[in-house]
């Protein structure tokens, strides 16, 4: 049965210690805002990508905390991982599609974001007043026009 797309745009933060069982609970939060808001993704996918996105954050980035975020808008659920990082990833220049204001990078290829890449249906990273954040898309499936 196909299930219909959300209609509003839900979006959710999530700050975790930089530590390395922040992972384990940024999997728990994105397992339980994919089940909670009923998002048509493959949430082993979600799950992986993020756990991978806030892994990098905590082995490369600085401070003392990095930031989930989850949103879910337009057929897509969208999750950002957020750290105090003011230096651009190494080997990168301009590109990708980072919200509006922002100077959008192509992440180097790690083997963590090798998987971001293999199984994302876009992804990235981009400059915050903060720092920089990284991040990946899912596109809904099984999904019925409104």
């Amino acid at each position: 049965m196909a299930m219909t797309r959300p209609a509003q745009l839900r979006q959710c933060r999530i700050r975790l210690a930089r530590a390395p069982a922040s992972a384990a609970e940024a999997r728990g939060h994105v397992r339980a805002v994919i089940r909670d808001w009923k998002i048509p993704v493959d949430e082993d996918i979600a799950v992986l990508l993020a756990s991978d996105l806030v892994t990098n954050a905590i082995v490369t980035g600085i401070g003392d905390t990095v930031t989930l975020a989850v949103r879910c808008s337009s057929g897509r659920l969208r999750i950002d991982v957020y750290d105090g990082s003011r230096a651009w990833l190494a080997g990168n220049g301009p590109a990708g599609n980072g919200p509006a204001g922002s100077e959008p990078v192509t992440p180097p290829a790690g083997a963590g974001l090798a998987l971001v890449a293999a199984l994302a249906a876009a992804w990235g990273c981009f400059h915050t007043p903060a720092g920089q954040a990284v991040y990946f898309t899912l596109t809904f499936t099984n999904v019925r026009p409104d």
